[in-house]
């Protein structure tokens, strides 16, 4: 394990709603976004699936690409992610199965 890591990352739900957010531990991160125990729109918009995360060793550009992505038009945002997850499968899906 690297000693500073920084993801920014996509959630989504069945509405095809997307957030953008960014974290230093994702597996925590996207746990916390699974059961809900996050305020805000990701519980409100049930948003629980992992489709895209980028890796970064120096937060400063980590949060220079959260604010680029944030700022695009949604279809490039789709375009980007399903580069990655054409069929928006939950990248995280089998994380948490022994936890």
């Amino acid at each position: 394990m690297k000693e500073h890591q920084y993801f920014v990352y996509m959630m989504s739900g069945g509405s095809g709603v997307l957030y953008i957010g960014i974290t230093n531990n994702l597996f925590r991160r996207v746990q916390q976004h699974k059961q809900k125990e996050i305020e805000g729109f990701t519980k409100q918009y049930n948003l629980t699936k992992l489709v895209y995360f980028e890796e970064f060793d120096d937060v400063t550009v980590a949060i220079a690409r959260e604010k680029q992505l944030k700022g695009w038009l949604r279809k490039k945002k789709v375009a980007l992610m399903e580069e990655m997850n054409p069929h928006w499968r939950d990248l995280a899906e089998e994380w948490y199965e022994s936890v």
